[in-house]
């Protein structure tokens, strides 16, 4: 589920066990890298951890460990770089013919399923190519691999568009039989045979299984192929056969069986009082998808209840739910999903089943694996495989009680690995136990969305991808309140759980979240009893715990090891009530500040005995780049980049050939700092940290240009030609951001169309120790714009800075003033202009913008820099806050257009603003009254509020509420006088 916009694994190298933490809660055995590559980083294994996660039937060896030929890539934890998304943040690429990844089998074994990565098309239809597999040196067969099951881009719910950001989801997996048991000590190769199909071959990892003869027919069983004529080479659609079927043993009380075969299904087969059985996941393979009506594919369904979780049309056959008394056992549904389309139904399992059991499935290539819709009770997942989704692993959504998973084993899923949400009707008495969940490319490991006694124990969570932590518990999401009795209440147990590089970089927060995090958006989390007990937070990639949003109380956590975290042991964003009993930390990146509270003593833990790493806090307007451990190794997380890494990719703004029409053509004061708040452009911006960034007179707020993508410019329109003598250049003074040099040139321009160039391409430090400030000192030239262009920065990929200033002696020459009418009063800030932009078009583009507070790098240039993704953020939690423009003189203006990002992953929401205005920037007279504006996607996000006639130089906007995010959010404050 996506976050709101704001908003026994063995190896063939040898396991060693590593002591960790002063609790002694475990052993956890850690991946020696041996001889065969030394380039890799010994990293903790997630199938190892003993009596916790599942237990599995194979074994699981590394790439970057086994012999190769190759490139090991990463570590790497940035998301959009391939690395982020390996088990444990390596992999191997393969570029030539005859290059190899060899593994030697530990244990017998007549199976390979391995994991890996092509890159896409440039239409993004994706590739297919082959690899050849040899054993012992000879050819055993080829082995097809593909990209169409691979790489997504854009927002939230994502698309196939190689030209657009973010992109992501990178690796599939595929599986076959090797036709006879090989011995230990087996050589099995996977080796490039050709690279006209794909330049590249990166994988990850094998999962070497010793695979059971099929599963006979149980006796007096009814045959889908003999008794009811499903085809089983799959080349016709056996959707009808399989439900008479199932029909039939319904009818009889037999068991349905599924010999071996590929079987196509166009449609849910619905089931209801009956067991369905296969030969076994690797032999009964039952996927497809309607050509037609692409929304039906391949799946096993109960009866929908009406009023539940499905608020679908429900058609006859699936009507009257739930069903009852259903198994569901060794086979596998494998389907052909390759987009995230929310409503459409092509989950493998799904509808209401109560008292029922899923045994053995092998789920891959659909959106969900179990997407099921209460109400319905005693339902259980056991002993499965859930690979390579679009969304969810499993997800209990609506009233499903007394139900769990169990023993199971998720990677790769496009979301919450295991989810419960209780939208509507409680979810009561669930639980999440003894299963292994890894590599979730959206939102969080395992989560509760609200639910009562639940019990989340005996897990391992490993490698979040970003958006999510490893467990999260929360009173978030639609329908989850205490007035419809779903919010987190009774006893929330989480015992013996193990999180792994878990909790990741937030792309739309632009902050790390937890490895175990906490949120009361909807409402407080409060009146609940929440034990965190005997469980390992290793290795996390930002802060170990969090809490953020509303606030949370009830909270205990006993016996927890923290061993690793790349900025804090716990970041309070949140009031909070804790209490730590025998909680220890070690290997935190802030060391001496492990804790960071800026919600001061709302935050509050209660020292139960035995703690210990815990001392120290702080408070910063800036995110440390994290600092990764892999077994108390450290690793920098971004090079020593920004306060907040960045994704590898970026949102670009096309670059404009000329300025602005609606930029003011006024000179700025001879004096001073001629750049702050006149109008910024950029050849591309990322993650929204937009050009107005670079002008807005803060430090802290920073423009980063498109990642990878050099040469990058910036420049400021100086509103006349002017004589400079000198560019001041800055980056954030924090000392989180290391020391780097960029190379850039200085040119300026009279009409913005045509360049000279000022100052050649140099090679400028940015160094912390002196303030991160450069100066370049220029040549007299006549220049009303001035930019910089950036082709290289030894500290990040893009170009980075937090101003832009420019200074000179004046003798400007003055464009067409505007009308006399206009009344100019005095500025309270010597540095902003005190002239009025012409009397048309969006009087508030690129004039100075000031507000009571920031969050992040969201400063309120952004909300005047003409460019509608990126947008002002106040501080969280702090209502009422506000935001200002001065348009350099008095005016009437006639309306106020506020705008949001246009895009539709920014859902619907209410502000409450109240509009004033002011002449001298001191005394405000309100304009328009506290209101209710709703924000809409569907109609561009766009709110327009129309103003009385009255004498204008400052235009302010109050915010007291929103209902999408607890801070005032604008993309653009436009001032109109008609």
């Amino acid at each position: 589920m996506q976050n709101p916009p704001t908003r026994a694994r063995r190896t063939v190298a040898s396991l060693t066990t590593l002591a960790l933490g002063a609790t002694g809660l475990l052993a956890v055995a850690f991946v020696n890298a041996g001889a065969a590559h030394a380039a890799a980083v010994p990293t903790l294994s997630p199938l190892a951890v003993p009596n916790r996660g599942a237990s599995v039937p194979f074994i699981e060896q590394e790439a970057e460990y086994a012999a190769t030929n190759g490139t090991v890539v990463g570590p790497d934890r940035l998301y959009g770089h391939l690395p982020s998304e390996a088990s444990g943040r390596q992999a191997v690429t393969l570029s030539a013919v005859g290059q190899y990844v060899e593994f030697t089998l530990t244990a017998p074994a007549n199976s390979i399923d391995f994991r890996y990565s092509l890159p896409d098309t440039s239409d993004g239809k994706g590739r297919d190519a082959s690899m050849d597999l040899l054993v012992n040196g000879q050819k055993l067969k080829s082995v097809d691999v593909t990209s169409k099951y691979s790489w997504y881009y854009g927002g939230y719910p994502f698309n196939n568009n190689p030209g657009d950001t973010n992109p992501h989801h990178f690796f599939d997996e595929t599986r076959t039989l090797l036709g006879t048991t090989y011995p230990i000590g087996t050589k099995i190769r996977l080796q490039v045979s050709s690279t006209a199909q794909s330049p590249t071959f990166t994988v990850d990892l094998a999962d070497f299984e010793n695979v059971a003869a099929p599963i006979a027919k149980p006796a007096n069983a009814i045959d889908v192929v003999t008794d009811f004529g499903a085809d089983p080479t799959g080349a016709t659609d056996s959707t009808a056969k399989f439900q008479a079927a199932v029909n039939a043993g319904a009818a009889q009380g037999r068991t349905v069986y599924i010999p071996q075969g590929n079987f196509t299904l166009y449609d849910h087969v619905v089931v209801d009082k009956v067991t369905l059985a296969g030969a076994g996941p690797w032999y009964s393979v039952l996927g497809g998808r309607d050509p037609i009506n692409r929304n039906r594919a391949a799946g096993i369904y109960g009866k929908y209840v009406a009023g539940g979780g499905y608020g679908g049309a429900i058609r006859p056959q699936e009507a009257g739910g739930p069903s009852q008394n259903v198994t569901l056992k060794d086979f596998a549904i494998i389907g052909d999903v390759r987009e995230r389309v929310d409503d459409d139904q092509v989950n493998a399992l799904g509808g209401a089943m109560s008292n029922s059991t899923v045994d053995n499935l092998w789920i891959q290539h659909t959106k969900v694996g179990a997407w099921m819709d209460g109400p319905m009770d005693h339902f259980t997942i056991k002993n499965s495989r859930i690979l390579d989704q679009t969304a969810d692993g499993v997800n209990f959504h609506t009233g499903v009680t007394n139900s769990t998973v169990t023993n199971t084993f998720l990677r790769n899923t496009g979301d919450d690995g295991l989810a419960s949400w209780p939208e509507r009707v409680p979810n009561v008495n669930d639980s999440f136990t003894h299963n292994t969940v890894v590599l979730p490319i959206l939102a969080n490991n395992i989560v509760t969305y609200g639910g009562k006694d639940f019990t989340i124990s005996d897990n391992v969570m490993a490698d979040t991808i970003t958006n999510g932590g490893g467990l999260h518990i929360a009173n978030r999401y639609p329908g989850v309140t205490s007035g419809n009795g779903t919010a987190v209440a009774g006893t929330i147990t989480a015992a013996r759980n193990t999180m792994i590089r878990a909790g990741n970089s937030d792309y739309n927060w632009q902050f790390g979240v937890g490895a175990l995090w906490f949120d009361g958006l909807n409402e407080p989390i409060a009146g609940a009893t929440i034990n965190i007990t005997d469980t390992d937070i290793l290795d996390s990639s930002y802060e170990a715990i969090q809490t953020i949003d509303g606030s949370s109380s009830g909270i205990n956590l006993t016996n927890v090891n923290i061993d690793g975290a790349g900025t804090y042991a716990v970041q309070a964003q949140a009031n909070a009530q804790m209490k730590f009993t025998n909680v220890k930390a070690k290997n935190i990146a802030q060391a001496a500040t492990p804790i960071h509270n800026c919600v001061g003593t709302g935050f509050q833990i209660t020292d139960g005995g035995g703690n210990s790493g815990l001392s120290g806090s702080t408070c910063t307007g800036q995110w440390p780049a994290p600092v990764w451990t892999y077994n108390g190794v450290p690793v920098g997380g971004n090079g020593g980049s920004s306060p907040t890494p960045s994704p590898s990719a970026s949102t670009s703004t096309p670059a404009s050939p000329s300025p602005s029409p609606s930029a003011s053509s006024n000179c700025p004061s001879g004096t001073g700092n001629l750049a702050q708040g006149r109008p910024a452009t950029a050849s591309g911006t990322n993650a929204g940290l937009g050009a107005g960034n670079a002008v807005d007179g803060d430090a802290n707020s920073y423009w980063e240009s498109a990642n990878n993508a050099f040469p990058q410019w910036i420049q400021v329109d100086l509103g006349c030609a002017t004589s400079l003598t000198k560019a001041v250049l800055k980056l954030p003074p924090a000392s989180a951001w290391a020391a780097r040099t960029q190379t850039l040139t200085v040119q300026g321009s009279t009409d913005g169309s045509s360049f000279s160039t000022l100052v050649g391409s140099a090679g400028y430090t940015f160094d912390p120790a002196t303030g991160n400030t450069v100066t370049v000192n220029l040549p007299a030239t006549p220049t009303r714009y001035l930019r910089v262009t950036v082709t290289g920065n030894t500290g990040w990929p893009a170009a980075q800075l937090s101003e832009l200033q420019a200074f000179g002696g004046g003798s400007g020459t003055s464009s067409p003033s505007p009308s006399a009418s206009a009344s100019s009063s005095p500025s309270p800030s010597a540095s902003a202009s005190s002239t009025c932009p012409a009397n048309t078009g969006n009087l508030a583009q690129g004039r100075p913008a000031t507000a009571s507070g920031t969050s992040q790098n969201y400063g309120p240039g952004n909300a005047v820099d003409g460019d509608a993704n990126t947008y002002w953020e106040s501080a969280n939690n702090a209502f009422p806050q506000w935001i200002q423009v001065d348009l350099g003189c008095a005016r009437n203006l006639s309306r106020a257009v506020l705008k949001l990002p246009p895009a539709s992953a920014w859902a619907a929401r209410t502000q409450t603003v109240t509009v004033q205005g002011s002449t001298d920037g001191t005394t405000f007279t309100t304009l328009v009254g506290a209101t209710g504006y709703a924000f809409d996607p569907a109609t561009g996000n766009t709110v327009t509020v129309n103003l009385p006639a009255n004498s204008t130089r400052y235009l302010r906007l109050t915010v007291t509420g929103n209902t999408g995010w607890p801070a005032g959010q604008l993309s653009e404050l436009q001032a109109f006088t008609s």
